[in-house]
């Protein structure tokens, strides 16, 4: 049975439930706990078309598949590789709310704190379409924990998010790659392998680099790396491909990455802002701690209504 459907059961069954409630009223002994059962049906049937609404904008060819995000720590320092980890953190979080699997499949530790970067490989139904409006800038601002004057700052860390593609999708020719292994290993020198099974692929023509660590084999830390490749290389080959047609028609857009796309404010006040929809959210916590449906649905929204 179609979801339309089972919704429209649903609707009709909680509408008789209405009536027969209204017609006993508050003199059955059991009418509040009846009310409380009925509000919390109605409030699932609620939560269930909000969902659906935001299937409704992923339009795109490739939202209903697999993701990968990479996150890269920017100008501001120890603070940008300690709000990088922050936003590792948030990610995480949220991808393990929604049902999808997570891999860290490379990550960069910071000097002093926090991550240079990390990248993960996403699976699950519409994880490229939920996650892609994640891609570009992101901008924090609070007191600095790093420095003895505790002085404001500002820091940017770079997330990037691209469709992990089929592999018939696009060839790489074996000349146009660097491909250099080494030994994986974890921080201060834990889980140091003995062997070469780290991968770093390099495309040479556009000069993207992914790096696999995790997987047990170097074989299977090559495939990955040059799955997300091909993912990366694709959409660099897109946004050119757009951008060219935007020079011939004359339009001027933003850019699709490299542009400050939501902003992380602790101090003077608490927020967090996206700057497309231009919806906030002042529980910053919330955010940080995975809850990122609400500024998801925003931004799909607006984009659906830009369109």
């Amino acid at each position: 049975m179609f979801f339309w459907e089972e919704i429209n059961n649903k609707i009709a069954d909680l509408k008789e439930e209405q009536e027969l409630l209204e017609s006993i009223g508050e003199k059955d002994k059991d009418y509040q706990k009846s009310i409380f059962h009925w509000e919390q049906e109605v409030a699932n049937v609620l939560a269930e078309l909000r969902e659906k609404e935001i299937l409704l904008t992923f339009s795109g060819k490739y939202d209903r598949g697999d993701a990968a995000l990479a996150i890269r720590s920017g100008a501001g320092g120890t603070d940008a590789q300690d709000f990088a980890e922050m936003l590792l953190r948030m990610y995480l979080k949220y991808l393990e709310q929604k049902g999808f699997e997570a891999k860290i499949i490379d990550k960069s530790l910071g000097k002093e704190a926090g991550i240079k970067s990390a990248e993960l490989q996403i699976k699950g139904k519409y994880a490229y379409g939920y996650l892609k409006g994640e891609h570009g800038i992101h901008r924090l601002v609070r007191l600095s924990p790093f420095n003895v004057a505790k002085t404001r700052e500002t820091s940017f860390v770079s997330v990037e998010v691209v469709p992990l593609i089929p592999d018939n999708k696009l060839e790489v020719s074996e000349k146009d790659l660097k491909i250099d292994t080494f030994r994986a290993g974890g921080p201060g020198g834990q889980h140091v392998n003995t062997t070469s099974s780290a991968v770093r692929v390099t495309h040479i023509p556009t000069n993207i680099t992914v790096v696999c660590q995790n997987e047990r084999s170097q074989m299977q830390n090559k495939q990955l790396a040059m799955q997300i490749l091909k993912a990366k290389v694709f959409r660099r080959l897109e946004e050119e491909r757009q951008k060219n047609l935007s020079d011939l028609r004359g339009e001027r857009k933003e850019a699709a990455f490299g542009h400050q796309i939501r902003s992380y404010v602790l101090h003077p006040y608490t927020m967090v802002k996206d700057h497309r929809s231009g919806f906030s959210i002042s529980d910053v916590n919330k955010v940080l701690n995975g809850n990122l449906d609400e500024l998801i649905k925003k931004y799909l929204e607006w984009n659906a209504g830009s369109r």
